[in-house]
C-alpha cells in the first residue's frame, strides 16, 4: 500500500484521468473530493460490501425461482409432422453448397 500525505487543498492523481482531493481535515475526519470519468465506480467501503451482497443475493437461484419461472416457459409443440429445418452452411462454401442442391 502507498502512503501520502497530503494537507487541504492538494491532490493525489491515479493514471491521467483520476483526481483525489483533500478538502478538509477536521479532527480524525478526512473530506476527499475525486473526479474521475463516469465509468469509474467511486464508492465508501461500506456501501461496496453492501453492493457486492446484494450482487451475490440477486445471483442466486434456487429451486422456488426456477419454478415459477417454468410457468412462463413456452411448452414445447407435440404431435405435428413438421420436418426439422434444413440447415445451410456458411461461409465461402455456402454459395457453391447453395448452387449445387438440387431444386425442390
Amino acid at each position: 500500500m502507498l502512503t501520502l500525505t497530503r494537507s487541504v487543498g492538494e491532490t493525489i492523481r491515479i493514471g491521467d484521468d483520476i483526481e483525489v482531493h483533500v478538502v478538509e481535515v477536521r479532527g480524525g475526519t478526512v473530506r476527499l473530493g475525486f473526479k474521475a470519468p463516469r465509468e469509474v465506480a467511486i464508492h465508501r467501503e461500506e456501501v461496496y460490501r453492501q453492493i457486492a451482497e446484494a450482487n451475490l443475493l440477486a445471483a442466486q437461484v434456487t429451486a422456488d425461482t426456477l419454478g415459477a419461472l417454468a410457468a412462463f416457459a413456452p411448452t414445447p409443440a407435440t404431435g405435428q409432422d413438421t420436418p426439422p429445418a434444413e440447415t445451410v452452411p456458411a461461409g465461402p462454401d455456402a454459395v457453391e453448397a447453395e448452387a449445387a442442391r438440387p431444386a425442390d
